[in-house]
Parts: structure tokens; sequence; C-alpha cells
């Protein structure tokens, strides 16, 4: 979990299908092609930038004030605080990444499918898995989530640690914290959700005794194999390795037992399926009614009947709430499932139905080419 460029129809339902409300976690989005080729050029941009003379943020009277407030209510150095958010630069490239996608942007889940459950993430899933074996089950004993869930995040996220992002975090969160487009629908929340993320990450190096202009991630502040945002970090990360230090960059155990740990904290019930196959009985269809509470598990398997929604044999003996996810294939019939709680489980990483199934698919698709 991102870009405006110049878009085909595919990518830009690639980036229709991660739109995120205030509450989830932009960095989780994937990107499409051509969002790709932005992010390189902005990268690019950054380099320039820095040969040049950047904005920094010395110069806006709100940043600074605003490093006042955070090292009072935090209890932070003053002068270490000011001169970390002044220094850092103004990304002009990030905010328009932010903006969502026009409109009526149609979304196709078999394209978006095709980009994560591919022969290269799969080999490096097979490897990671292989590498990481007892890991992983020492994970799902502990936690309760299965390794495959476990692989299929990392996959989605960073191809196994091969795609992390290569922005400073301090200039990413200082950019969206003072300068979140104001197009964006939810501008006034997304700016103060960075503003706390820039907060917490300030917090976490100051803490760790970390230059916090070495860390590197996403053009929205998301760090190490498993993309957490600082307050992620800060809530979910656990040193599994035991070496006495939490790294989600170079320690896949860590790393591991943090998405483990996120899950736990997002509801994950051990031994939950993710979901089940469903048919519709047309003559008594409600699908408006079915699809109305989105992907937030609302219904019985019998009150999904009952609206014409038929379960397959195990999701009929299902007892908890059901949501009816529906996958749209652009100008093709609609894919649907009966999402369950761990199902939403994992959107809470990324608020998308689109997401969650290609992160199930992967880690499926890894299992058995192992």
């Amino acid at each position: 979990m991102k870009k405006t460029a110049p878009w085909t129809a595919a990518a830009i339902f690639l980036i229709a299908a991660c739109a995120l409300p205030a509450s989830a976690k932009p960095e989780n989005q994937p990107k499409s092609a051509a969002q790709k080729a932005h992010a390189k050029a902005g990268q690019a941009h950054q380099g320039r930038a820095s040969a040049k003379a950047p904005v920094l943020y010395a110069s806006r009277p709100e940043a600074m004030e605003f490093a006042d407030d955070l090292a009072a209510r935090r209890d932070l150095d003053r002068e270490w605080v000011r001169q970390a958010i002044g220094q850092a630069h103004f990304l002009p490239q990030v905010p328009r990444l932010m903006l969502p996608p026009a409109k009526g942007t149609a979304k196709n889940w078999r394209v978006y499918r095709s980009r994560f459950i591919d022969p290269i993430r799969i080999r490096a899933g097979v490897r990671f898995w292989q590498e990481n074996q007892a890991t992983l089950e020492r994970a799902e004993r502990e936690f309760g989530v299965p390794a495959e869930i476990i692989v299929g995040i990392i996959g989605v996220e960073t191809i196994y640690g091969q795609q992390m992002g290569t922005f400073r975090v301090m200039d990413a969160l200082a950019t969206l914290a003072f300068d979140f487009p104001a197009a964006h629908p939810r501008a006034k929340e997304r700016t103060e959700f960075f503003r706390r993320e820039l907060e917490q990450f300030l917090s976490l190096t100051n803490r760790s005794n970390t230059d916090p202009f070495e860390p590197r991630g996403s053009y929205a502040g998301a760090m190490g194999l498993g993309q957490f945002m600082p307050s992620s970090w800060v809530r979910y990360a656990v040193d599994f390795d035991g070496d006495g230090r939490v790294d989600l960059f170079k320690s896949p155990a860590d790393a591991i037992g943090s998405v483990a740990n996120y899950f736990r904290g997002h509801g994950w019930t051990p031994g939950m399926p993710t979901h089940f196959g469903v048919q519709f009985d047309h003559a008594r269809l409600q699908l408006d009614d079915l699809l109305a509470p989105d992907i937030l598990p609302t219904f019985s398997a019998a009150s999904m009947l009952a609206k014409g929604a038929v379960l397959d044999a195990q999701g009929v003996q299902h007892t908890g709430p059901l949501a009816l996810v529906e996958l749209q294939n652009g100008n093709d019939a609609p894919s649907y499932v009966a999402g369950t709680e761990n199902f939403y489980a994992i959107t809470r990483y990324n608020w998308s139905s689109y997401y969650a199934m290609a992160v199930i698919e992967l880690g499926r698709e890894v299992a058995a080419a192992r």
C-alpha cells in the first residue's frame, strides 16, 4: 500500500482497489507499473534536490511550532526535535502520489492478482519459507497466525525484503505532515494521521538512539520487510530473534514475529478460515443489502442464505459473522467470497479486499510450491 501519473485503465484500477479510509495504512497500497516508474522518477528528483538547494522545513513556522509542542509533550530535547524537523526536505513528488484515482475507474481482480501471484514472488517466497521455517512455525504456535499468511504479507509488501523503499522516512513523513494535498477528500484526517506518525517516528528514533535521517522506506513512511508505519512499529514490533533489539529491516525473524503480533492485535482467531465459497439463488437475491456493510463481517450464515447467498458446505457450519466480498473483474462478472473475521483482520493491514485476497492466494501458492 499509490500514485497519480499518465494512466492506462489497468494502472488506474490498481490504485482504486486500494483506496484507504482515514484509519487505514497507506503504506500498504500496492503499486502499478506506472506508479513504480513515477516512484523511480521521484527518487531521482529527490537526489537532484539534495544536490541543489532543497526546501527545508526550518523555514516553515507551523513546522517549528509543531516541533516545540512535540518536544514538550514527549519530554524530548527541544533543539534536537527542531533540528530534525527543520532539516527535513520537502519532497514535491510525494503529495502527488497521495491523491486518489479518478472516480469511475474500473477495478479488475484478475489483473490485480496477476501482479502479486507470479513466478518471481512465488520462488522468492519458497526461499524465504525454507530459510525461516523454524521461525514461521514458532510464530504460528505463539500467535496463532498461519505461516502462509505471514509469508503472503511479506511477499506482497516487499518481495521478501527486495523492495523496502528508498525514501528517507524523515523527509516523507514531514512532507505528508505539513504538505498533505488539500485536494484529497480526507486531507484533514490524513494530515493529522501523518503528524501522529511523525511524532511516533521521532520518539522511536530518540529512544533507540538512531539518526532520524538514516531509515529508508516508502514514500508514505513505511519501513522494513513488513512495511510498518512508526505507530505500528511502536505497538506491534517484537524482538523475535532474541538479540535485544527490534530490527524490521535486517531481521526476518523480527519481521515474522511482528507481522504475527500485528494480526493478533487486530483480532486474528486461530484456526478460523479466511473465507468461504459462495453462490447465489437469484430468485431471492438481495445483493445490495448483502454488499451494504462492505468488508465488515455482519451476517450470520443463515441470514446470508435468507438473502440469497448460498455458502459452501464449510461456510454453512461457520458460527461467526460474515461479509459478502465483491471482487470486480472489469467488464466481466465479479467474483464473490464470504469473508470471515480473519479476512477482515487482513484488511486491517491494508483496507482493501483485493489486497487481502492477494495475500491469501500468494501464501497458498508459496505453500503449494514448497
